[in-house]
């Protein structure tokens, strides 16, 4: 058999079903182009940059999940427009804390894993099957996770078969856990955090799970120097998303905007932010 040269297109593997896993595709033809083999070797003097607070929640029908924009370096601020909100598949989505760059590539890998599967297998990958298969994109950079490059991604979907969202998330091994009502992470996920257990009900409508969001990132970028709050000067404003039994929908920038101005007028009077009240 002779051997295969570029001259003569694609190489067979291509032609040859496999894996409905694009990851094992890789691994098997190109390992260089998995994220955790694209990043240089000696770290020691790197200062990447960092993205910070995420955070995601369900309400009546969907799952909304939002993020600030900002991304740090060391003490500089690296970024004011990241986009830390990615569509996944049809109907989830996906955000990041950590590692940007590397983040980025696998978000895209996942994106693309997702679209693989469906072409191989002519069917949609199911809401947990998506779940586990972003938890083999994060394993695979363990080793890069413990020498500092750590990426902490948060998954969400509108699951099809219940009719509900879901939440899921991730420590740096992978294993996929599964969110009740809503979770941040990041940075300033703490204080993202109790200002989601102060504001959240089952029972939000759509934009008030969206003030909600709103709400929890101005709190967790009063605490946490690494987040970035609204930005009314230069109109930077979070990210949100929202995934329904319609698909996955971004907010636009206008309500938004709306959203953040209320926030920030009602808080010129209460700094602390809305109190809940004891029921």
């Amino acid at each position: 058999m002779t051997a295969w040269s570029e001259d003569e297109g694609l190489p067979p593997e291509f032609f040859v079903a496999g894996s409905p896993s694009f990851v094992d595709f890789l691994k098997a033809r190109s390992p260089e182009l998995l994220p955790v083999n694209r990043n240089p070797r000696d770290r020691s003097s790197l200062e990447l940059p960092h993205g910070t607070t995420i955070l995601a929640l369900t309400f009546p029908g969907g799952v909304m999940m939002a993020g600030d924009r900002r991304a740090t370096r060391g003490n500089e601020i690296a970024y004011r427009e990241l986009q830390k909100v990615q569509q996944a598949g049809e109907h989830s989505v996906v955000a990041f804390a950590g590692t940007v760059g590397l983040a980025l590539d696998m978000v895209r890998l996942f994106q693309v894993e997702l679209e693989h599967y469906e072409k191989m297998e002519t069917v949609t990958l199911s809401l947990q099957g998506q779940a586990r298969r972003l938890g083999a994109v994060i394993q695979a950079n363990l080793a890069q996770a413990l020498q500092g490059l750590a990426v902490v991604p948060l998954f969400a979907g509108f699951d099809t078969e219940t009719g509900t969202g879901r939440i899921y998330t991730y420590d740096i091994i992978g294993v996929p856990q599964e969110a009740r009502d809503y979770h941040a992470d990041g940075s300033g996920s703490p204080y993202a955090q109790g200002a989601l257990k102060k504001l959240y009900r089952r029972d939000l409508s759509e934009r008030e799970a969206a003030a909600v969001c709103v709400q929890a990132l101005y709190d967790a970028a009063d605490d946490d120097s690494a987040t970035g709050g609204p930005d009314l000067t230069r109109r930077l404003f979070p990210t949100i998303s929202v995934v329904t039994a319609d698909g996955y929908r971004r907010l636009p920038e206008d309500e938004i905007a709306a959203i953040v101005e209320e926030v920030v007028e009602a808080r010129m009077e209460r700094p602390d932010g809305p109190v809940a009240p004891l029921r």
